[in-house]
């Protein structure tokens, strides 16, 4: 009877936690034994429907402010200036066929392209046809995101902001995973080509996780974080909630009989 009490209280204990092995990241890493894998950069590139900020300037402040767009808000009926000066600000939508449509010089086919490509390419045009010399052209995302979903601390859609985003930076900025979280099988959702693909990583293995071809994110990429075994357990109806006083009655319940046997 004892040994079947025992039995009991171990399973009960071993079942309402996440092992340590499901846990911890970068496991293959130690202090005998270094990871080295090839990792190449991946800039983020341009599609359709992405925006823009694109700003012109030079010695010749009032010529580049021709290339800049101002921006106009509406206030109590009236259309107002929102910003001056330095404060100009050019948004640009890319079109389904890749082009941004330019002050003066029209058309300019961007998809595929990275930030630093397309302002190169504009500084180029800029030149090349006499409109300004010396320009200094700035391009900046303007509503690229990504969006990480399920057991992380503060799921949501965040922006990119810099041209090379990690899965490491994007569950970061999410406030890193639960302990609720399956961090041996992270989904990563992207459309390529128009098809939907997935891709599964174990953050468990940082060899793994760096080779993996998602490693570097793209914009409106989805990452998401499904529950591991302890999580899917406490959303049963009748399983092995550690939150529920129900569970906790029985285990304290279970732990005095035991008591009780070893005193006697």
């Amino acid at each position: 009877m004892k040994k079947f009490l025992i039995s009991i209280l171990v399973i009960s204990l071993w079942g309402s936690c996440s092992p340590i092995k499901d846990v911890a990241y970068f496991q293959d890493i130690n202090q005998d034994q270094q990871i080295s894998t090839a990792i190449q950069a991946k800039t983020i590139k341009i599609q359709p429907e992405d925006k823009l900020t694109i700003i012109v300037s030079g010695k010749d402040s009032e010529l580049a402010n021709k290339f800049n767009s101002l921006l106009y808000s509406t206030r109590a009926g009236n259309q107002t200036d929102s910003f001056t000066g330095s404060q100009q600000i050019s948004k640009y939508t890319v079109d389904e066929k890749g082009y941004i449509d330019f002050p003066i010089i029209g058309n300019i086919f961007v998809n595929g392209m990275t930030r630093l490509q397309i302002a190169e390419k504009i500084k180029t045009l800029l030149i090349e046809q006499e409109l300004i010399s010396n320009p200094i052209v700035t391009v900046e995302f303007e509503n690229l995101t990504f969006s990480v979903l399920g057991e992380v601390e503060n799921p949501g859609r965040y922006n990119i902001t810099k041209d090379h985003l990690t899965l490491l930076d994007a569950i970061s900025m999410a406030g890193d995973l639960k302990i609720t979280g399956k961090r041996t099988d992270i989904i990563v959702l992207r459309n390529e080509d128009n098809q939907q693909k997935s891709y599964k990583i174990n953050l468990c293995s940082a060899n793994e996780l760096y080779s993996s071809p998602a490693f570097y994110l793209k914009q409106n990429d989805v990452v998401y974080i499904q529950p591991n075994d302890m999580r899917t357990r406490q959303s049963t109806i009748n399983g092995n909630n550690v939150r529920s006083s129900s569970f906790w009655i029985s285990l304290a319940s279970l732990l005095t009989s035991v008591t009780m046997l070893f005193v006697k």
